[in-house]
């Protein structure tokens, strides 16, 4: 191919499943040297794009409405597309102009979300999360992190609902023996990340370490400057939520806690799911819609996440 190659990729709108498919859309980047990017997001997923190479306009779509819908197509109705990849799976896509058009299908249980992106664009391996970083995203991220030495263990304790968070408690407890003499990441460092709602889990989890020994991001960081922070870490620890897929798109080993939601379509990429006793089946039972207010992750102990943890570093290790 010759000349200019326009793609259009409407990502998900939700900011997790955007980061497991980022990887089908990083290899189009590299693939396609001569491609162009337009990337429709939501207000959630679409500033995770705003440092794709190539990208000539990230369209936000506050909305899922009908007319938000009509106002998008008024804004890429025009151009001759060389290929739409639909993450979304919308009608817009079929009446666009195009030589291709990838629309992903309706979720496939027990099949990975990396794994569902990449066969959206038939690709014959399945790249891993991807996200793009400039280096003024990483130095409005690096400015927060204080010179130091030693490895780096992040933690993101929040989860956007009570039945999947993993008390702090337990996540100080594997950092105290991580961090601790005669640790894997003896003398290293704690880096908390999230949302700054997520301040009251970390207090528990800050008092692992001493307090020089422990830097705080969670509220300070837009999504994709945490990723850059991510790209520190020697190890992350969290559970089934958007900072462990932000994590591993950074390259960083992770160990993620799982309770009530299929580890299958949303373990680590790179890294391992530790979940407790019971089945996703028998969550579902006690709780058929997963939208209650219960602690659900009550029953997975610490040890086994340390564990996890640390046979994830030896395995790195060798």
């Amino acid at each position: 191919m010759h000349g200019r190659f326009p793609i259009l990729y409407i990502a998900e709108a939700d900011a997790e499943e955007a980061v497991l498919s980022s990887g089908a859309l990083a290899q189009l980047v590299e693939a396609i040297p001569q491609a162009t990017f337009t990337v429709v997001g939501s207000p959630a997923s679409a500033p995770l794009f705003a440092d794709l190479p190539r990208l000539q306009r990230l369209i936000t779509l506050d909305r899922d409405g009908r007319w938000d819908w009509i106002a998008l197509w008024n804004q890429v109705r025009e151009t001759n597309w060389g290929l739409v990849v639909d993450m979304r799976g919308s009608t817009l896509s079929g009446k666009l102009r195009r030589q291709r058009r990838a629309v992903k299908g309706k979720t496939v249980a027990g099949v990975h979300l990396v794994e569902q992106a990449a066969r959206t664009l038939q690709l014959d391996e399945i790249p891993a999360p991807r996200l793009f970083i400039e280096r003024d995203t990483q130095e409005a991220a690096d400015v927060l992190i204080p010179a130091g030495d030693g490895p780096i263990l992040a933690i993101g304790p929040g989860a956007d609902w009570i039945g999947k968070r993993w008390p702090a408690d337990r996540y100080a407890k594997v950092a105290i023996s991580l961090l601790g003499e005669g640790g894997p990441l003896a003398g290293g460092r704690l880096m908390i990340v999230g949302e700054e709602a997520d301040r009251d889990a970390a207090q528990t989890i800050r008092s692992a370490v001493k307090r020089d020994r422990v830097i705080e991001l969670q509220g300070r960081l837009t999504r994709l400057q945490t990723a850059a922070a991510l790209s520190h870490a020697d190890l992350y620890l969290g559970g089934d939520s958007l900072w462990t897929q932000l994590a591993v798109a950074a390259g960083v080993p992770a160990v993620a806690v799982f309770g009530p939601s299929d580890e299958m379509m949303k373990r680590p990429w790179t890294g391992v799911a530790v979940r407790g006793p019971r089945s996703l089946q028998e969550f579902q039972e006690l709780d058929p819609r997963l939208n209650q207010h219960i602690q659900h992750m009550m029953d997975l102990p610490y040890e086994r996440v340390l564990k996890a943890a640390k046979k994830l570093l030896a395995e790195r290790a060798s």
